[in-house]
């Protein structure tokens, strides 16, 4: 078995400039021109192999963020003026998600045939491997027009949705209208890109205290994903507009992870605009944040867990120059003994009046941002309220912030008591160059409760914009429609628009050069503003979407 695919190997990021020091020929899987996984034996998975192994070179885990309003977003405007009419014609979508349900009528042109360029299922080991990959099934778009032609479309082009969520971010992109009006995608003649992602590692998941039955995603996939859509674009030489409907709590929130830098460099290219999620985590009380400027040098944090959750884990980041000790006590006050900072630990904590397990990896110098970071893992703990107390030994000020898991990873009854729902942008959103999207109720034009909230850990102005994200029409599996909300549907409707700008731009060739980021620096110009707000702002970022006052500006309007 292909060691990418092998739950007995860790998928372990690293630097190219390490490759030829752990090269045997079948161990390493490349990445980007930047980093590249190393395949280690897992073995029987030890926690404390993150210790001997670094913070970052295990891979993040993302999990899915959504669960009508073209109008509001300058759309119509836009389709229906003669003299632009931008449908997305010859920009290519990529989705990486959860595959798509390609035999719906979203994803065909009116005489049937597929309007997906390319697939590739990394579920499926039964197809043709993509060429620099290793793993999984490409199928082109004569291949789908095959199957789509056959009595069994699956013997031929076997890929599934089997959650929707896939169909429904591909459908809000750039989705076929219904035949009765009721439905249509942004950018309904781009022709998609799509990447199913195959799960994340059980290895992985259990180094992380993810529990097992949770859907969540390695972010080395979703690298190899979007690398996938880039050099399939290239190989076409058509323009490429990405959505990242995927989120995660883990990382420092500062830009600065594996995939967010992966993507910043890409929205600095020309002909590539990326569309990402700021994710669900604005009320969800996952989120702390301390400042103590004064003695005495310590602050506690009052975790309540429910029943529910029988392994999570969480996060604290300090700033330099703080160095940070800390101390867990459980609901009925028995404690670990402080932990101070080291450059390699793990320290496992056994309860003794309680079945709790507690691991704490004190990192004075996490490697990719430099930053302090205390990483707690909790097996079995005891419901109720959980304290840890963070203290500066130095007996100076001090801050820091501290995020428990997104998505479902852990249930809704465990949270902080005294939470900051700031700061909630989720990774890749917290990268600088990309378009990161809040959602917005577009019937009542209010933001949604749930939608994350910027600013970054180290103040970058994320979300960029707001775009509509309540039950916004789209295709679910089984050729039905349905609705969806959220950051997911938002990013998603914001990609359409990146698509038609990318038509006009390069397409029509009106400018050529255009990059993703000159792409989101015209549209917050052309973002509408309440005046009721100031602008920018960590909810709405620079306002909401509206591509067609975009092109009102480039009249003098």
């Amino acid at each position: 078995m292909v060691k990418a695919l092998d739950n007995n190997y860790y998928d372990l990021i690293i630097s190219n400039v390490l490759v030829p020091s752990y090269d045997t020929s079948d161990n390493i899987t490349y990445l980007n021109d930047r980093n590249s996984l190393l395949h280690l034996p897992a073995g029987s998975v030890n926690p404390c192999d993150l210790g001997r192994h670094t913070y970052h070179s295990f891979p993040t885990l993302y999990t899915l963020s959504s669960t009508v309003s073209l109008e509001k977003s300058g759309v119509t405007a836009v389709q229906s003026n003669p003299d632009l009419a931008l449908f997305g014609q010859g920009v290519l979508v990529a989705v990486i998600d959860t595959g798509v349900d390609y035999q719906h009528q979203a994803f065909r042109n009116q005489d049937g045939t597929t309007r997906i360029f390319s697939m590739w299922d990394q579920t499926d080991q039964t197809g043709t491997i993509p060429d620099t990959f290793t793993f999984g099934s490409q199928y082109t778009m004569e291949q789908i027009n095959d199957a789509l032609s056959s009595e069994n479309p699956y013997s031929l082009v076997p890929m599934t949705d089997t959650n929707g969520h896939g169909t429904a971010i591909a459908s809000i992109m750039a989705g076929t209208p219904s035949e009765d009006g009721a439905f249509s995608g942004v950018a309904p003649q781009a022709e998609y890109i799509i990447i199913k992602l195959k799960e994340a590692k059980e290895n992985t998941k259990r180094i992380h205290f993810v529990p097992p039955n949770v859907l969540c995603y390695q972010e080395s996939d979703i690298i190899l994903g979007i690398r996938y859509a880039v050099t399939v674009s290239e190989q076409a030489g058509r323009p490429l507009a990405i959505c990242i409907a995927l989120s995660s709590s883990q990382g420092g929130h500062d830009g600065r992870g594996t995939t967010s830098t992966y993507i910043d460099f890409l929205a600095l290219l020309p002909g590539i605009g990326i569309s990402v999620a700021a994710g669900n985590e604005g009320n969800d009380q996952r989120h702390y944040f301390n400042s103590t400027t004064a003695p005495p040098y310590y602050n506690d944090i009052e975790v309540r867990v429910g029943n529910d959750d029988k392994m999570f884990s969480m996060e604290i980041w300090s700033f330099a120059p703080a160095r940070l000790s800390i101390d867990v006590s459980s609901p009925n006050r028995e404690s670990t003994q402080p932990v101070f900072p080291a450059l390699s630990q793990c320290r496992r904590f056994s309860f003794i009046f309680n079945q709790t397990i507690v691991y704490v990896n004190n990192i004075i110098f996490e490697e990719e941002t430099g930053d302090q970071l205390i990483l707690l893992r909790f097996q079995n703990p005891l419901p109720g309220i959980w304290y840890l107390r963070v203290q500066n030994p130095e007996s100076e000020p001090f801050s820091f912030h501290c995020w428990l898991p997104s998505g479902d990873i852990i249930s809704n009854e465990t949270f902080f008591l005294n939470s900051n729902p700031n700061t909630t942008v989720t990774s890749p959103g917290n990268a600088t160059h990309q378009l990161t999207v809040s959602a917005y109720n577009q019937l009542s034009n209010s933001i949604l409760n749930e939608s994350g909230r910027g600013y970054t850990r180290i103040g970058i102005i994320k979300p960029d914009l707001a775009a509509p994200g309540y039950e916004l029409p789209c295709a679910v599996p089984g050729n039905r429609y349905g609705t969806a909300t959220g950051t997911g549907a938002a990013a998603a409707h914001a990609a359409g628009i990146i698509a038609m700008v990318l038509e006009w731009a390069i397409i029509r060739e009106n400018y050529p050069r255009m990059t993703g980021n000159n792409i989101n620096r015209l549209l917050i110009g052309g973002a509408n503003r309440s005046q009721a707000n100031t602008y920018p702002n960590n909810i709405w970022g620079y306002g909401q979407i509206d591509v067609n006052r975009l092109f009102e500006r480039f009249n003098g309007q």
